[in-house]
């Protein structure tokens, strides 16, 4: 397939990327950076520098091409939650990154002619999209939490969801994604093996999370196959508490776990956005179960253990 990316220059884009590659699709990634993956070269693989949040980027010659030329598009773009305090500016940036970009490409998609707009649109969300809850179990029809991802994540999708009327949507409600070398796990792995590890906050909230593998493959399964449309956790079917994930760490890399990370000292140095990672859900992945997606890496210690060789 001709495949449009947007959004996956990063933690993710680093997996994603040469996987469809080697799966044999051609591919047009677009970012606001020069030179997003930098490391990825092949003849297949073409770059464009825009901003996809901003509509006047869509009217660009090539873009506009490179679009009306592609089968199916990926969107994961959105700046990263947990990373800054939630400053009323970054806040902005957190909704400007996802539900501008998502706008502005669903518009460019329908203004193309009938003939070539994309079959597919994959997009980006997250579970952040049902609040949190220390004792609820959340699957794909539980209601929207009114907390600021939960109010995100729903103008997030609903911009998604106004390419249903011209191609297949699927809309991806994506857990705490584990890679070695990104994302939480990535952040917390030099503390584990110095042996300072430990639960962040009381241990009890909930992660529910999937391996990075699995997320490139469920995207790739999805953009190939047609019985997938709507919207899927894309998580692993054993969410854990934190104290339990950071217990599994400990064994997985043979060092202790038992220093937990005060709440507070994350309060601190992210404000509002330390709430990521000191509450949590349960979040189940009733419709992937359903549709027999075969998770490669559905036991946390297999997941840990990919990710940490």
């Amino acid at each position: 397939m001709r495949i449009l990316l947007v959004g996956c220059s990063g933690f993710v884009g680093r997996a994603l990327v040469p996987g469809l590659l080697e799966a044999g699709h051609s591919l047009t990634l677009v970012s606001r950076g020069p030179q997003p993956l930098p490391g990825v070269q092949h003849p297949q693989l073409q770059r464009l520098q825009a901003d996809p949040a901003n509509p006047a980027s869509w009217e660009q010659p090539a873009l506009q091409q490179a679009l009306a030329q592609a089968e199916a598009v990926v969107n994961l773009a959105g700046e990263p939650i947990a990373e800054k305090r939630w400053t009323p500016q970054h806040l902005q940036l957190l909704n400007s990154s996802r539900i501008d970009t998502t706008r502005a490409l669903v518009a460019a998609m329908a203004a193309l002619p009938e003939g070539q707009r994309p079959g597919v649109l994959i997009n980006g969300s997250a579970i952040g999209y049902y609040g949190t809850s220390t004792s609820q179990e959340f699957s794909e029809t539980s209601p929207a939490g009114t907390d600021v991802l939960g109010r995100l994540c729903v103008a997030w999708e609903q911009e998604a969801h106004g390419a249903e009327a011209f191609c297949r949507v699927v809309i991806l409600r994506i857990g705490i994604v584990l890679g070695g070398d990104g994302g939480a796990l990535g952040k917390m792995l030099p503390v584990f093996r110095m042996g300072f590890g430990g639960p962040i906050g009381d241990g009890q909230q909930w992660m529910s999370w999937i391996s990075r593998a699995d997320l490139c493959q469920l995207i790739s399964t999805a953009l190939v196959d047609s019985a997938y449309s709507g919207v899927y956790n894309a998580v692993a079917p054993q969410a854990c508490s934190m104290a339990a994930f950071a217990a599994a760490l400990g064994r997985c890399l043979g060092r202790p776990s038992l220093l937990p990370v005060p709440g507070p000292l994350l309060q601190l140095l992210l404000g509002d956005g330390a709430k990521v990672v000191l509450e949590g859900q349960k979040v189940l992945p009733k419709r992937l179960q359903e549709q027999g997606f075969a998770f490669r890496y559905g036991e946390l210690s297999a997941a840990l253990a990919s990710a940490t060789t």
